[in-house]
C-alpha cells in the first residue's frame, strides 16, 4: 500500500503539486485504513522533496536578490551621472546666454544652428503664500496618517469598527 501512494508522487513535483499531494494524502487518510507507518514513510519522502523545492527556492530568491541590488546599484549610478550631465547642461547654456548678454550679439545664424535670446511665457513669484487670496487655493484632499492610527491603535485607543489593528504573515528566508 505505501509503494501504491509513493507511485503517484511524482519525483520532480512542482511545489503547487506537492501542497496539493500533501492535501491528497491527508484525505486518503481520513478515509482509508492507511497505517501510522505507511503515512510517515509517505510523509517523510515527501517532506524531503518539499524542502529541497523549498531549498531552490530561497535559492533563486538570493539570487534575485542580489540581481536587485545591482540593478538599485547601477539606478543610482546612472542618477548620478544623469545629474551631473543636467548641471553641465545648464551651465554651458547659461555661460553662451550671458557671452551673447555681453556681447551684444542676441540673435545670429551659423551654418548648423540659429541663436537667439527671447522672452519666456509668464510665470508668477510668490514670496508669501500665506497672503494669496482663497479664491486662487486648490483645495487637495485630507491625506490620513497610518503611522499616527497605528501608534493609537497600539496605546488602547478605540475608533469606529472602521478602523482596526491588523496584523499579517510574511514569508522570511534567512
Amino acid at each position: 500500500r505505501q509503494m501504491c501512494i509513493r507511485d503517484r508522487i511524482n519525483k520532480m513535483a512542482t511545489l503547487y503539486e506537492l501542497a496539493a499531494e500533501y492535501k491528497e494524502l491527508l484525505d486518503m487518510a481520513e478515509e482509508q485504513n492507511l497505517t501510522q507507518a505507511d503515512i510517515k514513510d509517505t510523509l517523510e519522502g515527501m517532506d524531503y522533496e518539499f524542502e529541497d523545492k523549498a531549498d531552490g527556492y530561497a535559492k533563486v530568491l538570493r539570487s534575485l536578490d542580489g540581481k536587485e541590488e545591482a540593478i538599485s546599484s547601477e539606478i543610482k549610478r546612472l542618477t548620478e551621472m544623469k545629474r551631473v550631465v543636467v548641471n553641465n547642461k545648464k551651465a554651458i547654456k547659461q555661460n553662451l546666454e550671458n557671452a551673447m548678454i555681453e556681447t551684444g550679439k542676441t540673435k545670429f545664424k551659423t551654418t548648423l544652428f540659429s541663436f537667439g535670446i527671447q522672452k519666456n511665457p509668464a510665470s508668477v513669484r510668490i514670496k508669501d503664500e500665506s497672503l494669496v487670496p482663497e479664491e486662487y487655493r486648490i483645495k487637495q484632499p485630507d491625506k490620513i496618517d497610518k503611522k499616527g492610527l497605528i501608534k493609537a491603535l497600539k496605546e488602547g485607543a478605540v475608533f469606529t469598527e472602521n478602523i482596526e489593528l491588523v496584523q499579517t504573515e510574511s514569508l522570511r528566508i534567512r
